[in-house]
C-alpha cells in the first residue's frame, strides 16, 4: 500500500484559474431565467399539446434546488449558449420536486433521482434520458442526436439485442449514453448483463468501450441479488489499461472512471496484489490529466482528485501528508474561483467529500460551516456535517447536525426526506434516546399528513426507510408504546385518503411490520 500512496503522492498539482433558487444572484440563473423559456407551472398536459401543436420535442427536466449535480446542470449546461439555442427548438419543462404534485409526475415518468432529464417525441413518446454526468459539451452533443432520432432507446435497444445492421453510430452512441443508472431503467432487464451483451454486439469502438466500461461498473456496484454477469478479470484489467493509456477516451468515459474508481479495482483486483498496483498507478497518472484540465468543470476535476485518493485508499491506508497537502490546496484554489451559486453548491460538494476522503474531515468541516451563510440550501451541507461527525465518531454532534438541517429544510418532499433522515440518524446513533426519537417522528408524520402526494416517488422512499428503521429498532417490541402512537397518528392520515387512492395502501403499509 505504500506504492499506492507514493504513487499518489508524486502528483505535482497545477494551479487552476427552480423554484426555491430562482432568486439566486448568478450568471447562470440570469440566463436559464431570460434566455430558456422554462414551463415552470407543472401543467403537463398543456406543455405535451404544445409540443404535439408545434411538432416539436419535449424536454423534461426534474431536480431540486439543494441538489448539486442538479446546481452543476444549470451552471454548465443550461447556460451554454449552444444549449439555449436548442431550448428554441423543443418545449422546455422544468418540474422542481418540491413545487405541487412533483412527485405525482414523478411517479407518472418513472423519475426518481436528481437531476432526470428526458427527451419526448411531440407525440408523448419518450426517446431517451439523458446522461447528466457527462461534461457538457458531450451532452450538448447527446441532446442533438436524440432531438434527430428516428428511433426510440427503446425500439434501439429491441434492434441491438435483435442485432440489427440497420442501427448507426448515433443509434449506438444514444445506447450508451443513455442515463442507465436510472432507478425506473426496465430496458434490459438485469443491468449489468444487459450493458455486457450490448457492447459486445456494438460494431462502433466508443459506443462498445462505453458500454462495456458502464457493464463493469455496474457489476462492481451491484448490491446483494442483482445479476452479475461471468467477467474475465485478466482480460478486463488488459481493456483497462488500454482505456487509460488514452486521454481521449478517459474524458470520454470520465464519469465512469472517476465516481467509482475504488469499488472497480476492488472487483477487479486482489488486495495488495500486482494487478491492483499496477492497474491503480495506471489509473492513477490517468486521472492527473483530468485533474489538471482546466477545460473541465470545476466539479469533475475535483471528482477525478477523489478518484485519486480512492486509489491511494483503496486498501485502506491512510493518505501520505504530502498528497494530503496537495490536495488541500487543489481544494482551495478551485474553491477561490467559484463564484457562480449554482456551481458553488455543486464545487463545495464536490470539495468537502475530497478533504473527507482524504482523512481531513477537519478542513472539510470549516469549508461546510463557511458555506452555511453563503449557500442557498445550507440544509444540504449541514447533513454533510453530520456525515463527517459520524465518521470521526461523534455521535452527539452528528444528530445535531441532521436535527438542524431537518429545521432548516424547505420545501415539502425536502423537508420529509430530511426529517426522515432525521429520524433514521437518531434511531442509528441514539437508539436509547426514546423520547427525542418520538418527537422527530412525530414531527414528520404530521408534516405527511399536510403534504399533498406524501405517498408517491421519493416521499415514499423515504418514509419506506424511516418505517423500516423504526421496525429494526423494535424488532424486540422494547419501544411498543412509541411505535404503537405513531402507527395510531398514521392511521388517521390513511383514513383522509380516499379509498381508490393508490397511496392508501402505501400509507398503511408504512408502519405495518414496525
Amino acid at each position: 500500500m505504500k506504492i499506492l500512496s507514493a504513487v499518489a503522492s508524486s502528483v505535482l498539482f497545477v494551479a487552476a484559474p427552480a423554484f426555491a433558487s430562482d432568486q439566486i444572484v448568478s450568471t447562470a440563473a440570469t440566463s436559464v431565467r431570460s434566455e430558456i423559456a422554462w414551463r415552470k407551472d407543472n401543467d403537463v398536459e398543456a406543455a405535451f399539446m404544445q409540443a404535439k401543436a408545434s411538432n416539436k420535442p419535449l424536454f423534461l427536466y426534474w431536480g431540486a434546488a439543494w441538489c448539486p449535480p442538479c446546481n452543476q446542470v444549470k451552471a454548465t449546461i443550461f447556460n451554454r449558449q449552444d444549449f439555449i439555442d436548442k431550448s428554441r427548438h423543443f418545449v422546455p419543462v422544468y418540474l422542481d420536486g418540491d413545487s405541487p404534485g412533483a412527485q405525482k409526475l414523478g411517479a407518472r415518468f418513472k423519475v426518481r433521482g436528481y437531476p432526470t432529464m428526458i427527451l419526448f417525441k411531440p407525440d408523448g413518446s419518450e426517446i431517451t434520458r439523458l446522461p447528466g454526468e457527462v461534461d457538457s459539451a458531450r451532452y450538448v452533443q447527446v441532446l442533438s442526436m436524440a432531438m434527430n432520432a428516428s428511433l426510440s432507446v427503446q425500439d434501439t435497444v429491441k434492434l441491438a439485442l435483435a442485432g440489427s445492421k440497420k442501427l448507426s453510430a448515433e443509434d449506438w452512441s444514444l445506447l450508451a449514453d443513455y442515463s442507465w443508472d436510472d432507478p425506473g431503467q426496465k430496458l434490459i432487464g438485469e443491468l449489468a448483463p444487459g450493458l455486457l451483451r450490448l457492447s459486445a454486439l456494438s460494431p462502433y469502438a466508443p459506443s462498445a468501450t462505453r458500454l462495456y466500461l458502464k457493464a463493469l461498473q455496474a457489476s462492481a456496484t451491484a448490491k446483494p441479488g442483482q445479476a452479475v454477469p461471468a467477467i474475465d478479470k485478466k482480460e478486463a484489467i488488459a481493456k483497462l489499461q488500454k482505456i487509460l493509456s488514452d486521454a481521449g477516451i478517459v474524458r470520454a468515459n470520465m464519469d465512469v472512471l472517476t465516481g467509482t474508481t475504488a469499488e472497480l479495482l476492488s472487483f477487479l483486483t486482489l488486495p495488495k496484489s500486482d494487478s491492483r498496483l499496477g492497474l491503480a498507478h495506471a489509473w492513477h497518472l490517468a486521472l492527473t490529466k483530468v485533474v489538471d484540465d482546466s477545460t473541465l468543470s470545476k466539479t469533475d476535476r475535483l471528482v477525478a482528485l477523489s478518484g485519486q485518493i480512492a486509489i491511494a485508499t483503496v486498501d485502506h491506508a491512510k493518505p501520505d501528508p504530502g498528497f494530503q497537502k496537495q490536495v488541500q490546496k487543489r481544494v482551495s484554489l478551485i474553491e477561490q474561483a467559484t463564484t457562480d451559486a449554482y456551481e458553488r453548491q455543486s464545487v463545495l460538494n464536490a470539495a468537502a467529500h475530497a478533504l473527507a476522503d482524504a482523512d481531513m474531515l477537519d478542513a472539510s468541516d470549516a469549508l461546510l460551516k463557511a458555506e452555511l451563510k453563503r449557500s442557498h440550501s445550507p440544509y444540504y451541507f449541514m447533513s454533510t456535517l453530520g456525515a463527517n461527525a459520524k465518521k470521526r465518531g461523534d455521535k452527539s454532534a452528528a444528530v445535531n447536525w441532521y436535527e438542524q438541517a431537518y429545521h432548516a429544510a424547505k420545501g415539502p418532499a425536502t423537508r420529509l426526506q430530511w426529517g426522515a433522515n432525521y429520524v433514521n440518524a437518531l434511531i442509528e446513533l441514539s437508539p436509547a434516546d426514546v423520547s427525542r426519537i418520538e418527537k422527530a417522528a412525530t414531527t414528520v408524520l404530521t408534516e405527511v399528513g399536510a403534504t399533498e402526494n406524501a405517498f408517491y416517488e421519493r416521499n415514499l422512499v423515504s418514509l419506506e426507510r424511516m418505517g423500516k428503521r423504526l421496525g429494526e429498532w423494535n424488532k424486540d417490541l422494547k419501544h411498543q408504546s412509541t411505535v404503537q402512537k405513531l402507527r395510531q397518528q398514521l392511521d388517521e392520515v390513511c383514513k383522509k385518503l380516499p379509498d381508490n387512492d393508490g397511496q392508501r395502501g402505501a400509507c398503511q403499509g408504512l408502519l405495518a411490520k414496525s
